[in-house]
């Protein structure tokens, strides 16, 4: 473990150039010490110890870029990254705590009866619900016969509501703007790869 490239190195450098600032805190005598909750400061001529707690370095977690798990379900599932990260965009803003008015959770906003069988525990996991989009995509693809304003009218009202208008796409105001926002970012995303 190197302390000095860790965030708790920097919290404690921070400490000492605080406290050769503020003449008081250098002049008190404390006790600066690391364990299982972070940094942690403790001026010994007081009843109260001031606690700053860090994440401790063991406990660091690398996230891996949507970017990387977008990719992968564009090899695993045969959607196009464009489309994928279209279909975030517009659905969550790439807020992967996303929560809709009617449920829908996470980055690709999936609906709680879908996760079953989609494969998704944790809604709120990038890896998860990019995969069960990407699957429900390429789902709903096959279903229609890839026409992809079809497949996005499904996706977003659902397939209750496709076949209701006779494999057409809804005439909900919502569902058609969601359609060409889609389409709209997915030919942006295109032609930047």
């Amino acid at each position: 473990m190197k302390l000095y490239k860790s965030p708790a190195w920097s919290v404690l450098c921070l400490f000492f150039v605080l406290a050769a600032l503020l003449p008081g805190v250098a002049r008190a005598n404390f006790l600066v010490y690391i364990d299982q909750n972070g940094i942690n400061f403790a001026l010994l001529e007081t009843d109260s110890p001031i606690k700053i707690k860090a994440v401790p370095i063991q406990k660091q977690e690398k996230k891996e870029p949507v970017e990387a798990i977008i990719k992968r379900c564009e090899n695993r599932h045969g959607i196009e990254a464009a489309l994928i990260k279209a279909v975030i965009r517009v659905e969550s803003g790439f807020n992967a705590q996303a929560v809709s008015k009617k449920g829908a959770k996470g980055l690709m906003q999936i609906m709680p009866g879908n996760f079953r069988a989609l494969g998704i525990s944790d809604p709120f996991n990038p890896e998860e619900n990019i995969m069960g989009g990407a699957r429900l995509l390429k789902e709903l693809s096959v279903k229609y016969d890839y026409e992809l304003p079809l497949v996005l009218a499904a996706y977003n009202a659902g397939t209750k509501a496709v076949k209701k208008y006779g494999r057409q796409i809804p005439p909900f105001p919502e569902t058609r703007e969601y359609i060409r926002k889609v389409l709209t970012l997915y030919k942006q995303y295109k032609e930047k790869v």
